[in-house]
Parts: structure tokens; sequence; C-alpha cells
């Protein structure tokens, strides 16, 4: 494993969110272009990092306390499953059923979306208001080991910020997980 303490220098905040296409866990095709939710919430992740395991209930609160204010989560695994099968699309399946996900949780074979993102590690979150234009990134808060302990909530700040029509309170806090395991 590999600790990333980072940002994205690829996407800047004001950057135009990239289009994707990607299958999903549920069967179904999640294209970027016709997500209609005022803000949309990009998170990579996957299966087998114990920080993305650490954030994940706190992802499905978030969507769910926020999914009647027009936001929607999509979860991304860009991993390299031959080296990390536990990231498989079939383990990905798995996993989404066993913690009944709110969101898609999508697999980048390619590893394209990762790059036009500039995603670093897993979780690595990216906030788009209503213009599909980037006003956060980084991590999800400041305590991934005891959620009792965070007294920084990025994300969800983020978000009720652009519900509100107002500019996230921070624009960048660093990511930190382990790295996106590249091909």
């Amino acid at each position: 494993m590999v600790l990333v303490q980072a940002n994205s220098k690829v996407l800047k905040i004001g950057d135009a969110m990239p289009d994707f296409s990607l299958p999903a866990t549920d069967g179904l095709t999640v294209e970027a272009i016709l997500i209609k939710d005022p803000v949309v919430v990009i998170v990579f992740t996957c299966n087998h990092c114990p920080y993305a395991q650490a954030v994940e209930n706190r992802l499905i609160e978030l969507q769910k306390h926020f999914d009647e204010e027009g936001v929607q989560f999509v979860l991304i695994n860009s991993n390299d499953v031959a080296k990390y099968p536990d990231d498989s699309f079939e383990a990905m399946k798995e996993r989404h059923d066993a913690k009944n996900y709110p969101f898609p949780y999508c697999y980048d074979e390619s590893q394209e979306v990762a790059k036009a993102y500039g995603a670093l590690c897993t979780p690595h979150c990216f906030v788009f208001d209503r213009n599909r234009v980037l006003k956060y990134k980084g991590r999800v808060d400041d305590n991934w080991k005891e959620p009792e302990k965070v007294t920084e909530h990025n994300l969800r700040d983020a978000i009720q910020a652009l519900i509100k029509g107002e500019e996230p309170p921070v624009h960048e806090a660093n990511a930190i997980g382990c790295s996106i395991k590249w091909k």
C-alpha cells in the first residue's frame, strides 16, 4: 500500500467536468453528460483500500442525506484488477450489493477517466456545481480513521454550500488514501 496525501494538479478549481461513459455494477452505464442533478460528486475509490473502506459509510450517509436536495454521487474504481483482484468488477458488484450502495459504482478499466480527473488515490473526491464546474477536490474529512474525531467535514461542507448557491468554504484539501493502482 502506497499512501498518498496530495491533490490533483490535472483539474483546477473552475475547470469543466470531464465527460465519461462507464459500466456500473447495477448493469447500467453511467454517462456524465446525462446526470441531471445540480451537484455531482465523483469519488475515485476501490474495494481493497483501508482508507476507502473507512469512509465508505460516510459516503453512503452523505448521499442519503443530500439525495432530496439534488446531489448525485458516482463512485469510480480505476485500479488495475490484474494486480488487485479484490477490485474486480465482480467483486465491485458484490460490495455494491452487500453495502446497498445508494449510488452507482463504476469501473474505469482503461483508467482514462482517472487520468482525465487527475485522481491520485482512493478515496479522491471531485465536486461539480450545476454548470459542471469543479468547486471542490480532495478528501472526505480530516480523520479517515476515527469518524467521531472529525473536525473538518470538507466534502459535506462543499456540497452544502453548492446546494445553497454559495462557494465552498474550502476548495481544496489534500486527499489521503492508497495510490491508484496503475497498469
